[in-house]
């Protein structure tokens, strides 16, 4: 298994950015597609972006389009999430995860590891 370290949460106000990364183990990080989820207080975990393996492929949810950015620097085991103009409504633990396959993948059972979690919060 992958083992993730998420970091680059906080407060920030609406309209601001933040970048959160996450730092992977293992020498197979290239053949894993990533994603990040994100989960509010008593909801379920949504998705918010994933890359494939190579990094030429991206997916965004809806909600984000525009405005958030997933890369991968598969030299140092790191994928980000750039997330500008940020709105109250990003606030939630945002997760990193690992896919098993390379490609990019939207669904929870798709993924194998997860990382902790970091807290985002979006104050008006």
């Amino acid at each position: 298994q992958v083992q993730l370290v998420e970091s680059g949460g906080g407060l920030v106000q609406a309209g601001g950015s933040l970048r959160l990364s996450c730092a992977a183990s293992g020498r197979t990080f290239s053949t894993n597609g990533m994603g990040w989820f994100r989960q509010e207080p008593e909801k379920e975990r949504d998705f918010v972006a994933a890359i494939s393996g190579s990094g030429r492929t991206t997916l965004y949810a809806d909600s984000v389009k525009g405005r958030f950015t997933i890369s991968r620097d598969n030299a140092k085991n790191t994928v980000y999430l750039q997330m500008n103009s940020l709105k109250r409504e990003d606030t939630a633990v945002y997760y990193c995860a690992a896919a098993l396959s390379p490609w990019a993948r939207m669904t929870e059972s798709d993924f194998s590891s997860w990382g902790q979690g970091t807290q985002v919060t979006v104050s008006s």
